[in-house]
């Protein structure tokens, strides 16, 4: 397990080198002087060049590409332009809240995803398994960045149940904080859910015709019984090897989620960099995810 476990470390160094070189030479392909963005359209020519000059960016790229990769090294990430402040620290602040968003739609999408898969198992073929699955299918198909905005425009808008941004504020008890996080982490849970429902139902499909099932119908257990205690946990093991996949896809789809209902996270950070061009952040962050 060890040697597995460093085999995969190892494997993952190159991975980040290349992660690391394209951001950085896309943060440079984005329109515009962040120095010019920090002081505004009013400054002068000597003032954004003294701020160049403090921002390292006066020197070239490949000086500041190498000053980049030795501050990593040194476990340095930068400091943030428009912030002042380590880009480290940025990032551990804005963590907790995306990790709270993204576990608790994965929470959601195993639960609902799981318990569609097994339905859908035990009704093949059936009206209920066609709906599930042509579900499943758009599930997997929707742009998450249209969902959420239909989701505001449904939810917030026009009926006024839900808060639309933020992540509301435990002193005004947990139910503000619950009911900023319903529409962020279900937008966000729908494609790990498709993707889990169809995992299940596949899984299952094979489990429920195997020998042992069949076994244990003819000592006369009942469906449900068979099903949780026989099928379901064999079945599961597509579904956990996945969850990892998963985890990783929803930290990515935070940066959208994130950006559309306002959730203070690291997602919606990376943005607001991009807007202005703070790249130690943008790399940062980019990295970490």
């Amino acid at each position: 397990m060890l040697k597995t476990i460093l085999k995969r470390i190892l494997q993952s160094i190159p991975t980040l080198l290349i992660v690391i070189t394209i951001t950085f030479v896309l943060t440079r392909m984005i329109p515009g002087n962040p120095a010019r963005t920090i002081l505004g359209p009013q400054a002068s020519a000597q003032d954004i060049a003294e701020m160049e000059i403090k921002l390292g960016l006066n020197k070239s790229k490949l000086e500041q590409y190498a000053d980049y990769m030795i501050g990593i090294l040194h476990g340095d990430f930068g400091t943030s332009y428009v912030y002042n402040r380590p880009v480290t620290s940025l990032i551990a602040e804005r963590i907790p809240n995306t990790l709270v968003i993204t576990l608790t739609s994965l929470v959601i999408a195993i639960f609902i995803g799981v318990g569609i898969g097994v339905l859908s198992a035990i009704k093949q073929y059936s009206i209920l398994d066609y709906i599930f699955m042509i579900l499943a299918l758009v599930g997997v198909s929707m742009p998450i960045f249209w969902l959420g905005l239909m989701l505001v425009n449904l939810f917030s808008v026009q009926l006024g149940w839900l808060p639309a941004l933020g992540m509301g504020s435990m002193s005004k008890g947990i139910g503000d904080v619950i009911s900023h996080m319903v529409l962020p982490c279900f937008c966000l849970a729908t494609i790990p859910t498709a993707t889990f429902a169809r995992i299940t139902r596949s899984s299952m499909l094979e489990v429920i015709r195997q020998d042992y099932i069949t076994t244990a119908e003819a000592k006369g257990q009942t469906e449900l019984k068979i099903i949780i205690f026989h099928a379901l946990k064999n079945a599961l093991i597509p579904v956990i090897t996945t969850i990892g996949i998963q985890f990783g896809h929803l930290l990515g789809g935070a940066v959208l989620t994130e950006s559309i209902f306002a959730v203070p996270g690291v997602g919606k950070m990376m943005v607001d960099a991009i807007k202005a061009r703070n790249y130690p952040v943008v790399q940062g962050a980019v990295l970490m995810v």
